[in-house]
């Protein structure tokens, strides 16, 4: 029983050849956790676990509607193989509201719920008590400290990060983050598990924010800082980083696409940790847009304005 491991931008959790998942929490938005069909299309069992039978059939049917525009694509010539397709994946995803009760059987858990350290530590220490011995622990923590989560299980030689990016079914990366106590073995399991779901594997040490957030958030606040400087306005920032620098989207709308609320919380959090550290500094007009609700895209206005 070689532990493997799988994780989701928001919900998951996985194993092989059993995988446990928890998406989200009481005051997170439910999530459809596409990512769980990418492990079980690549021949895992997957247990997505959330907090209400509601929430859990609302992420099932995301799934299904998911896997049936990738079976359309993919299977474009042929549309009967598609449907056998979706019907396989989705015969290898279950459900359940009582972690305890399924954990226990699982070689991978990844986590994927509210970003707040107390929920996180509180979920892994109860799960710590009936997961078997080999049970490998993950968290998509994308902001918070690795080794302070693993530090409420007694398992921190079994325990790492797993980061993916949203979209899972069509982002390849995945940030496989080793603490000081994460052992060689787990490292290797996760490193081959995230590769047998068709992803590019990525090492990191625990440091905030791993690789891609750490120069991705700090990016977008100087771009933020260009602006509040009167150096440069929002528009001819987001055309010179897309004309320039060949950027899909310019960094103000990026942080409107990501979310005001969620880009501030990292923030906020890196700032508690190092407040002497330039680039984890406060945003003067971010916090203004927090503060009045206007998060960016999803509530229609941020640092622009949306329809």
């Amino acid at each position: 029983q070689e532990p493997w491991t799988f994780r989701r931008p928001d919900l998951v959790l996985a194993c092989l050849p059993d995988v446990f998942v928890p998406s989200a929490f009481p005051g997170n938005p439910p999530q459809p956790g596409h990512g769980v069909s990418v492990a079980a299309a690549t021949g895992h069992t997957v247990v997505l676990v959330d907090q209400t039978e509601d929430i859990l059939a609302k992420s099932r049917k995301g799934i299904e509607e998911s896997l049936r525009r990738v079976a359309k694509k993919k299977f474009a010539e042929n549309p009967k193989a598609g449907d056998e397709f979706v019907d396989k994946t989705l015969s290898s995803i279950s459900t359940s509201t009582d972690a305890a009760s399924v954990v226990h059987s699982t070689d991978l858990v990844v986590e994927a719920i509210v970003e707040n350290l107390k929920v996180k530590t509180e979920l892994f220490t109860r799960l710590d008590k009936f997961a078997a011995e080999h049970t490998i622990f993950a968290s998509n923590t994308s902001s918070l400290q690795i080794t302070s989560i693993a530090n409420a299980t007694t398992r921190q030689d079994r325990f790492a990060g797993l980061h993916f990016f949203n979209p899972v079914p069509l982002m390849k990366l995945v940030e496989v983050i080793k603490t000081p106590m994460t052992s060689q073995k787990t490292f290797e399991s996760l490193i081959d598990f995230s590769r047998s779901l068709g992803k590019h594997p990525v090492s990191c040490k625990d440091t905030p924010g791993f690789i891609v957030n750490r120069l991705l958030v700090p990016y977008l606040l100087e771009a933020v800082r260009l602006y509040e400087r009167g150096d440069a306005s929002k528009e001819d920032i987001d055309t010179a980083m897309k004309l320039g620098a060949g950027y899909p989207m310019g960094p103000f709308e990026l942080l409107d696409y990501v979310g005001l609320d969620t880009t501030k919380f990292i923030l906020d959090g890196w700032h508690e940790m190092d407040a002497k550290n330039p680039l984890f500094q406060p945003s003067s007009s971010l916090d203004k847009l927090v503060a009045e609700n206007k998060f960016g895209k999803k509530t229609g206005e941020g640092y622009y304005k949306y329809k």
